[in-house]
């Protein structure tokens, strides 16, 4: 029965794959020093000369960022660890059955282990880096050993190691700390994302510039989209300009992707469905009474504040059966030089004054057409220009521009309102926003994930879009148990981090969205599973049995550490099999041992000892797609070594696995 990793995977060997169908000539197997297990390998001198049309001789000068400790973080990004999430059942909300993930650790740890599971597999991935402004950030990193030393140190290190790391200005490294920090979590980001996924980050212009360049490295330069600017409140106190903006640049998988399959972003135009809300109350109340129509939606647009989205909405004062309208488009031909055909007046009969850059339309036979549609008005006379009728609910969607208005006060004064008036985090991002950009990037049944999620404004932002716009997106939010500093309003709240900060404002957001209007398709779903990084539940002996020494063998008849729950091996089964680590999960006693149905019969894991032969074939009928138990929890070898056996005749298509 083969066993299981239980480790994350090692990426550097992956890419050493890839590179060998596409150059076979170029990999070799070399013996690895440490271990004397034979490994792939590239030889660089010839992937060298593959990729080049004349002789190579040396290094080359090329188009590149560069910085120290850029080789040391890519190494760490691919090195595999020996960690795992353990579940938190307490301090998740509806544990059992919500879809959406709230993992507590280091995110490059997070990332690794979320890499099987969800392989390709998101649809918007959205984060908000700690900025690099000299003061502190929390990711001791340690980029000063070789990939095998790193796994050693992560196998064997306890949980912790959460230290502050002063990046400040006076560091000769101060940028590339903050790169270096960057750059494998986005290497490990990217893998995640689906081929017509997104990734959203925000930053200030420290840096805009140093993660435009390491983006466009990791995602490609024909991938990006767009720079959003976020403009968010004005700084009196500045000593040259008012910097309020910040920057959100915005990437796709595979631009390509989206135009195989002719994907245009489109968003509903803000406040449309309630003025047809409102219309439609109106006409019941006044019937075809345009004027008392049009002034109850004037009065509607009266309450509209100086920064509201739905301001524009306000230009559609005219109405008529088709709804809310406006008739002074400007029909004139962009740029200058457009057609001059004739145009005849429909009371006159006479030609039209021409527009002076010429009609917007190419042809009289398309002109005509937006006529037999009433999306022209002609003036009282032929001396008039016409003009092009917009028909509000004809025309409710559109592309987001790239300037954006988010006032941080609105932001700060709703969250402090979520937390009983208390500002406990300072400078959250507005839910909203993120709201916006959900509904905007991903599909209603879309996965959506941060890994720097802070006070928690994305999963608040998608469950706001689901309860609003219908769908079940899910999220999965990665936060560092950070500490609160020892004088906040946090900490005297009794936040003791971030991360117990952030998953109570999970909670109260959930809370408040309920309490509103929902959807009618939305799921309700605002709970949250809680799993913690920590080290692996396998003893050093699961992973070096080579380097085991007979005094250990009495300490070392068990592989498993003795303080970690069945429910533990069952999450890191998961995520070394690469199973959704947000399905439901039953536990069921059969032939008094406790069993984990997870999916139903996604999969089927049983840790407990004594396990008999009528147990397994109990299992084997119930034909499950993958059955784990523990190496040494059978009442016998006899039992061990009949269980593929009996898997085989009963359940063929059943894969079995041990731990």
């Amino acid at each position: 029965m083969d066993k299981l990793k239980m480790y994350s995977p090692d990426l550097s060997q992956d890419n050493i794959a890839k590179i060998r169908v596409l150059f076979p000539g170029c990999v070799t197997e070399a013996r690895d020093e440490a271990t004397g297990a034979v490994r792939l390998a590239v030889d660089f001198d010839q992937l060298r000369q593959e990729l080049s049309d004349q002789i190579v001789e040396g290094p080359q000068e090329r188009y590149r960022l560069d910085w120290p400790g850029k080789r040391e973080s890519l190494a760490a990004a691919n090195a595999p660890i020996a960690k795992t999430l353990r579940p938190t059942a307490n301090d998740s909300v509806n544990f059992d059955r919500t879809r959406n993930l709230f993992v507590e650790g280091d995110n490059l740890d997070a990332l690794k282990l979320l890499q099987v599971p969800y392989l390709g597999s998101v649809k918007f991935i959205y984060i908000d880096p700690p900025y690099n402004t000299g003061g502190d950030f929390v990711y001791d990193d340690d980029f000063s050993v070789d990939t095998r030393t790193f796994f050693q140190k992560s196998m064997q290190s306890d949980s912790g190691g959460n230290k502050l790391v002063a990046n400040l200005e006076s560091n000769g490294r101060f940028h590339s700390d903050w790169l270096s920090m960057i750059y494998p979590r986005l290497k490990l980001a990217r893998n995640l994302l689906r081929d017509d996924g997104f990734i959203a980050v925000s930053i200030d212009d420290i840096e805009c510039h140093s993660l435009k360049r390491i983006m466009d490295e990791i995602f490609g330069e024909e991938n990006f989209i767009a720079a959003l600017v976020w403009d968010r409140n004005r700084k009196n106190d500045a000593k040259y300009f008012s910097v309020g903006h910040e920057y959100m640049l915005v990437y796709v998988k595979s631009v390509q992707e989206l135009k195989d399959h002719e994907i245009k972003l489109r968003a509903p135009k803000e406040g449309v469905a309630e003025v047809r809300e409102l219309f439609s109350d109106l006409r019941k109340e006044h019937g075809e009474d345009w004027a008392a129509i049009s002034s109850g939606l004037r009065e509607f647009y009266r309450t509209f504040e100086e920064d509201d989205a739905r301001l524009p909405l306000a230009r559609f004062t005219k109405v008529d059966e088709k709804g809310p309208y406006r008739d002074d488009g400007n029909i004139n031909w962009p740029g200058g030089g457009g057609p001059t055909y004739e145009v005849l007046h429909p009371l006159t009969g006479k030609p039209c004054k021409l527009p002076k850059s010429g009609w917007r339309y190419p042809t009289k036979k398309r002109f005509d057409e937006e006529v037999d549609k009433g999306r022209i008005v002609f003036g009282p006379d032929e001396t008039t220009v016409p003009r092009v009728r917009t028909n509000l609910f004809e025309n409710n969607d559109q592309v987001l521009t790239s300037v954006r208005y988010s006032y941080a006060q609105t932001a700060t004064l709703e969250f402090e309102q979520l937390f009983d008036g208390s500002r406990v985090f300072e400078n959250p991002k507005n839910y909203k926003d993120i709201s916006l950009l959900v509904n905007y990037l991903s599909g209603p049944d879309d996965i959506i994930m941060d890994f720097f999620a802070g006070s928690g404004s994305t999963p608040h932002g998608v469950f706001y879009a689901n309860a609003t716009q219908g769908g079940n997106r899910q999220c999965i939010s990665v936060q560092i148990p950070e500490d609160t500093a020892e004088d906040s309003l946090a900490r005297a709240a009794g936040y003791s981090t971030i991360a117990d900060l952030c998953k109570d404002r999970i909670r109260r957001a959930g809370k408040k969205v309920l309490e509103g209007e929902c959807h009618p398709d939305w799921n309700r779903d605002v709970g949250f599973r809680v799993l913690k990084v920590d080290t692996s539940n396998m003893k050093d002996v699961y992973y070096r049995p080579d380097e085991l020494k007979q005094s250990d063998l009495l300490d070392m008849v068990d592989n498993v550490k003795e303080d970690r729950t069945s429910e533990d091996l069952l999450f890191q089964v998961l995520v070394d099999w690469g199973v959704d680590l947000t399905l439901p999960i039953r536990r069921e006693t059969v032939q008094n041992k406790t069993v984990f149905f997870v999916d139903d019969n996604a999969l089927v894991a049983c840790f407990d000892r004594g396990v008999t032969e009528e147990l397994v074939k109990e299992l084997a009928k119930r034909e499950p797609l993958r059955v784990v138990f523990r190496d040494n929890g059978f009442v016998s070898d006899a039992v061990k070594i009949n269980v593929e056996q009996i898997f085989r005749q009963l359940s063929p298509s059943t894969d079995v696995k041990a731990i």
